[in-house]
């Protein structure tokens, strides 16, 4: 199992840099066509009107956001990813207001998003400086949101299959509530909620910054 995660680690990242013109082909094969949908599931929770998307990727959720006329930025470590996300968003005649870096370490103000998304991160997401640094551009009262997981739960043998490989390489791990707490321990108001859709489930985690103003000390 060791020498299956660490093929898998290499496998993903030439997915998401050198190989990232197969990235959308891979993820399609994979989910059995579920991929795109799962990203786009989350759409009806935001609402902006300034929203940060971190691990862009292909961009098919900034391009979304950008129709619905949501102020949408991007930021991904992958400069392969930034370019087919750009690609993606100039067809469209919007401007690709993507940035390069790292998550923890947001190269934007504080307090300047209503709105931080990821959807299918890696472990970066629970990363401490990650969370910090999120909350930190965040405005009061603003949500951070997250699609960490999707388990297929259909009963066809290309279902089972598939459910067989997300176990195996992390794409639907197992629930526990302890997911919440590093998120949680940063100031976070945070909970999940599950959804179906599509022979699948999701998990959505769902954290908000308070907003002091609204509770007062006396």
């Amino acid at each position: 199992m060791f020498f299956l995660r660490k093929f898998l680690q290499l496998f993903f990242q030439l997915l998401y840099h050198p190989f990232s013109w197969t990235y959308d082909w891979v993820a399609s094969i994979v989910s059995l066509g579920r991929w795109q949908s799962w990203v786009l599931s989350i759409q009806p929770e935001i609402h902006g009107p300034s929203v940060l998307e971190l691990g862009h990727g292909p961009g098919h959720l900034l391009e979304a956001l950008r129709a619905r006329g949501l102020q949408a930025f991007g930021l991904d470590k992958s400069r392969q990813m930034s370019k087919i996300a750009a690609r993606r968003l100039l067809a469209h005649k919007f401007s690709p207001n993507l940035v390069n870096g790292y998550a923890q370490h947001l190269p934007f103000p504080s307090s300047h998003f209503s709105q931080v998304v990821a959807t299918f991160p890696s472990e970066y997401i629970l990363d401490p400086s990650t969370l910090e640094s999120i909350f930190r551009v965040l405005v009061p009262g603003g949500e951070f949101i997250i699609l960490p997981g999707a388990w297929i739960t259909g009963h066809s043998l290309p279902d089972r299959l598939a459910a067989a490989l997300f176990r195996v390489t992390g794409q639907a791990p197992a629930w526990d509530d302890s997911f919440l707490k590093p998120i949680s321990k940063v100031g976070f108001q945070v909970a999940a909620e599950f959804r179906d859709l599509n022979s699948s489930k999701l998990v959505m985690i769902r954290a908000y910054k308070p907003d002091l103003n609204l509770n007062p000390q006396s």
